[in-house]
């Protein structure tokens, strides 16, 4: 089982496979032990209850399902946040992979 878990969220959970990519090959470069998946907006209730996840980032395009998150993960003690717009367009995956330590620390 990987140290850290981060899923991504968006509409689909296409986009984002590119970025979770992107993030995985940083995540190795740095030598962290890491489980970076991205998923649609619906299932993600399910994997939320059937994952450990350590940290949760929203796509920019599914930023307003923020405040739907925002409790079920207060009460599990998961951090959650949008992805940056630019890094995700860019697929910055070494940046969106900062932001999601940052918020686990």
């Amino acid at each position: 089982m990987a140290e850290k878990t981060i899923m991504l969220v968006c509409s689909a959970g296409m986009s984002t496979s590119l970025l979770v990519t992107k993030m995985e090959k940083a995540a190795e470069a740095r030598g962290l032990d890491a489980e970076i998946f991205a998923v649609s907006a619906s299932e993600a209730d399910s994997n939320l209850e059937s994952k450990n996840i350590d940290v949760m980032l929203l796509g920019p395009q599914v930023r307003f399902m923020k405040a739907q998150f925002e409790p079920k993960l207060a009460a599990k003690d998961i951090p959650l946040d949008v992805i940056n717009m630019q890094d995700y367009g860019m697929m910055n995956g070494e940046k969106v992979l900062d932001h999601a330590l940052t918020l686990m620390k």
